[in-house]
């Protein structure tokens, strides 16, 4: 394992001198928009694990994504690398059909602190609540991105956060009411504590998701990607593209309904995956939104 093929794989050749915060960003960026969050491995006869180098030969060499517990894991260990004072937390996520967060910890992020800031670093949240930027660990600011406006509130030590978006033109109007579509403007996303945890922490939810009939994970193919003004996903055999600020306060969702034999193509050519193994696409509905 080494850092220059893992910039290799994001395309990222700026400075690895400083550790700042402008350096962290763009290094940060590039893995968002060069891997995706996907979780297709589950799909396709595959175990996913959480040995490091494990995951970085799925997401270097193979050129995969992965999920949360992949992507942090990663981008955690090449931050270390490159000298940033960076740690593992755990998140409960956000469920809008229960209303709740989870009752178990699912979500792994990473905290970097530069010049005694701290900062939340997730680049394993995917669809429209991937963050694009390192978010300062600040309660009640508003933190405008292109994504929308993300927030973090802080009650009795533990933290929240939230994203409000755009309105959504939806020319297909076919989509306008699909359960792919989020409904709320505002919208809570995870809550977290500042206990720092270790991968070894996450062993038993990796298992979980990937194998509970009451996971989402199980329940939807899931390959999600950043761009440049937006993002892809393809859930099952829906393909949404969508670009932020396409007019003023207003997000253009475009959706596309694939043939099976489309999505292996369309895996190669919106999101460079190749996979060794037949995936079998599944979107049960109710179960998630973008």
């Amino acid at each position: 394992m080494n850092l220059e093929e893992y910039f290799a794989r994001t395309g990222y050749k700026g400075s690895l001198e400083k550790q700042d915060l402008e350096t962290l960003t763009d290094i940060f960026q590039h893995h968002i928009r060069a891997v995706p969050f996907e979780n297709l491995s589950i799909h396709c006869g595959e175990k996913i694990t959480l040995e490091l180098e494990h995951v970085y030969n799925k997401i270097v060499r193979r050129k995969r994504g992965g999920w949360c517990m992949e992507n942090n894991q990663l981008l955690g260990w090449v931050l270390r690398r490159l000298g940033y004072d960076a740690s593992f937390l755990g998140a409960y996520v956000f469920n809008p059909h229960q209303n709740a967060y989870a009752t178990i910890m699912t979500h792994l992020l990473v905290k970097v602190v530069i010049d005694g800031k701290a900062y939340i670093v997730d680049g394993g949240f995917g669809v429209s609540y991937q963050m694009w930027q390192p978010m300062e660990l600040v309660s009640g600011k508003d933190q405008p991105q292109a994504p929308g406006i993300f927030r973090f509130t802080e009650k009795n030590a533990v933290w929240y956060l939230e994203k409000v978006r755009r309105k959504q033109y939806i020319p297909n109007q076919n989509f306008s009411n699909s359960d792919l579509l989020e409904k709320k403007e505002c919208r809570k996303v995870y809550m977290f504590s500042l206990e720092p945890r270790t991968v070894e922490d996450f062993s038993s939810q990796c298992t979980y998701l990937q194998t509970s009939p009451d996971s989402l994970f199980t329940k939807k193919s899931i390959c999600t990607l950043q761009t440049t003004d937006g993002f892809r996903a393809l859930i099952g055999w829906t393909l949404t593209e969508t670009t932020y600020n396409y007019k003023e306060n207003m997000d253009l969702v475009e959706f596309v309904t694939l043939e099976d034999e489309e999505v292996e193509k369309t895996l190669k050519e919106k999101f460079n995956i190749t996979l060794d193994r037949k995936l079998v696409p599944i979107n049960i509905k109710g179960f998630y939104t973008i």
